[in-house]
């Protein structure tokens, strides 16, 4: 007993009165139609339980931007956090990958 306490409290559980370790997502956001928020899309891998087979499930996740800096394309790191909103439950902490942004070429231009 005393020796899952121990184990609770050094990863910072109720026991050590520390905070709550906060899960990290990396994803793309696809949405920046909203003022201060983002929807971002996670796309994982899973396993079928039967077939043993990896198939690709995309959840998407509405997230804070304070200062709406992230566009379409970026790919971000988000952060839970306490309800912000009925659907907020994310805050974006970092970005990962910018989206490149394709220069026209003069040829391009003419046509």
């Amino acid at each position: 007993m005393t020796k899952i306490i121990k184990e609770i409290s050094a990863q910072g559980g109720p026991a050590s009165g520390g905070k709550k370790m906060k899960r990290k997502l990396t994803g793309l956001v696809v949405s920046d139609k909203m003022q201060k928020t983002r929807v971002v899309a996670i796309t994982r891998l899973k396993k079928h339980p039967k077939y043993l087979k990896y198939y690709k499930t995309t959840a998407k996740f509405k997230a804070h931007d304070e200062n709406n800096e992230y566009r379409t394309g970026d790919k971000v790191v988000i952060e839970e956090t306490r309800p912000l909103s009925r659907d907020k439950r994310w805050t974006i902490v970092a970005l990962s990958e910018k989206k490149m942004v394709r220069e026209s070429s003069p040829q391009e231009e003419s046509e």
